[in-house]
C-alpha cells in the first residue's frame, strides 16, 4: 500500500509538471471561471451572490474533466501510457496518480477563483472545513470522471465530446441556476443521479444555506462513492483496451 501510494504520488507530480502547471493551462483555468463570473454578474447583479457556490462547483468540474481527458487520451495516443504500464505498478495505481494530478489542478484553479471572488464580491464562508472537504472530494470525483471519459475513447476530440455529454446536463439540472426542488418531478431523479448536485449542495451548506438534497456529510460520502465507481470503471476499461 505504501509503495502504491508513493508511485501514485510521483505519477501525479510528473503530470502536474509536464501538463497541468504550464502557463497556458493555468491561464485557461483562471480565465474560464472569470468568463462565468462576467456573464452571470451582468445578467443579474443582485442575484449573483446566490450563484457563487454553483459557479465554484462548475470551476472544479470543468478544470478537472477537461485537463484529465486531454492528458490521459494524449498519453494513450503517444504510447506514453503503455510505457508507464511496463513499470511494476498496477493500472489502479497509475490511474489513481493521474486522477490525483487532475484533482490538484482543479483545487488550485478553484482556490484562485475563490480568492478572486472574495476580492470582487466580499463574502463569508460559514463552515471552512466543510467547504475545503467539499472542494477536495469534488475535485477527486470529477477528475475520476475525466479519467473514465478518457479511457473510453481514442482521440482527444472524442474525449471532449463525451465529457460535454456528461457536463452540460449537469450544468442545468444540478442546482447551479435552478434549485433541484423546483425542477419538474420527472427530471428530479436525473438530478439526484448527478454528482455535481451533491457537490453544489455541500458547498452551499458551507456558505450557510440549508441543505436541499441530503445532509452535507452524506453528500460527501456519495461523492466519494462516485469517485470509486469512476476509478473502478476506468481501470476495467483500460485493462480491456490494453490486453
Amino acid at each position: 500500500m505504501k509503495d502504491a501510494m508513493r508511485s501514485a504520488f510521483f505519477i501525479a507530480l510528473k503530470d502536474m509538471k509536464a501538463y497541468y502547471f504550464k502557463p497556458p493551462n493555468i491561464s485557461w483555468g483562471i480565465l474560464f471561471p472569470l468568463v462565468f463570473i462576467l456573464a452571470f454578474y451582468l445578467r443579474s447583479p443582485m442575484e449573483f451572490a446566490n450563484l457563487i457556490p454553483g459557479l465554484l462547483a462548475l470551476s472544479i468540474l470543468f478544470s478537472t474533466t477537461s485537463m484529465e481527458a486531454i492528458v490521459i487520451t494524449f498519453e494513450r495516443m503517444t504510447g506514453a501510457l503503455e510505457r508507464l504500464m511496463l513499470y511494476p505498478v498496477s493500472v489502479t495505481t497509475i490511474l489513481a496518480g493521474k486522477i490525483s494530478g487532475g484533482a490538484c489542478f482543479g483545487m488550485t484553479v478553484t482556490i484562485v477563483f475563490l480568492l478572486g471572488l472574495i476580492i470582487l464580491f466580499p463574502f463569508h464562508i460559514e463552515n471552512p472545513l466543510l467547504f475545503l472537504s467539499s472542494v477536495v472530494i469534488s475535485s477527486f470525483t470529477f477528475s475520476a470522471l475525466g479519467a473514465f471519459v478518457s479511457v473510453s475513447v481514442k482521440q482527444v476530440f472524442e474525449a471532449q465530446t463525451l465529457a460535454n455529454l456528461f457536463r452540460f446536463p449537469m450544468i442545468f439540472l444540478s442546482g447551479v441556476f435552478i434549485p433541484v426542488h423546483s425542477l419538474p418531478s420527472m427530471i428530479k431523479p436525473i438530478a439526484y443521479l448527478m454528482p455535481l448536485t451533491y457537490s453544489i449542495d455541500s458547498i452551499k451548506v458551507s456558505f450557510g444555506y440549508e441543505p436541499q438534497i441530503v445532509h452535507p456529510l452524506l453528500s460527501l460520502i456519495i461523492l466519494l462513492g462516485y469517485s470509486l465507481v469512476f476509478l473502478g470503471l476506468s481501470v476495467r476499461i483500460l485493462k480491456g483496451r490494453m490486453s
